[in-house]
């Protein structure tokens, strides 16, 4: 059975073009076939993919793919800290917005309430992977800022930028 397209953390490499352990979007039905996208940058915390992507060699390569929580917006249904040291702590009903590095590690941001809006803050927490089972995703619906680059969220959820 294939894997469903979404972000990804690699476990191993593709030679020297891909390697382990770092954020992939990964594309089951690609041209000319299941390929992996590497980050090209960051836009307000949400990682933008490359339009190349990069064939996976077999089945067996797709297979070894770790699953990623989506990036957007969460809510904290249970209370905790970021890590085993406790720097940071969530509290139940915080909203937090999940993203990740190019290590693939979870990363949550605060946003903040300015003027009546909301604002994503430039820098983030790393929060252990064991703990985002803490968070809610929220439904929130999506929009293009006009005159920008136009991303290609599609139907699986991934941007891609055009």
């Amino acid at each position: 059975m294939s894997k469903s397209c979404g972000l990804y953390r690699t476990t191993q490499p593709i030679g020297e073009d891909v390697p382990a352990g770092v954020l992939v979007y990964y594309h089951n039905h690609g041209d000319p076939g299941p390929g992996v996208y590497l980050p090209r940058e960051w836009r307000n915390n949400r990682a933008q993919f490359h339009e190349e992507g990069i064939t996976v060699p077999d089945e067996s390569y797709a297979d070894s793919l770790e699953p990623l929580l989506a990036e957007g917006l969460y809510r904290v249904v249970e209370p905790f800290y970021c890590c085993e040291k406790r720097c940071q702590y969530f509290e139940p009903e915080l909203l937090v917005q999940l993203g990740y590095n190019g290590d693939a590690e979870a990363i949550l941001f605060v946003p903040e309430l300015i003027d009546g809006a909301i604002a994503l803050p430039m820098e983030g927490i790393l929060v252990d992977d064991e703990r985002l089972v803490k968070l809610s995703a929220l439904k929130v619906p999506e929009s293009q800022m006009p005159n920008g680059p136009t991303p290609d969220v599609g139907a699986h959820g991934g941007t891609m930028l055009q």
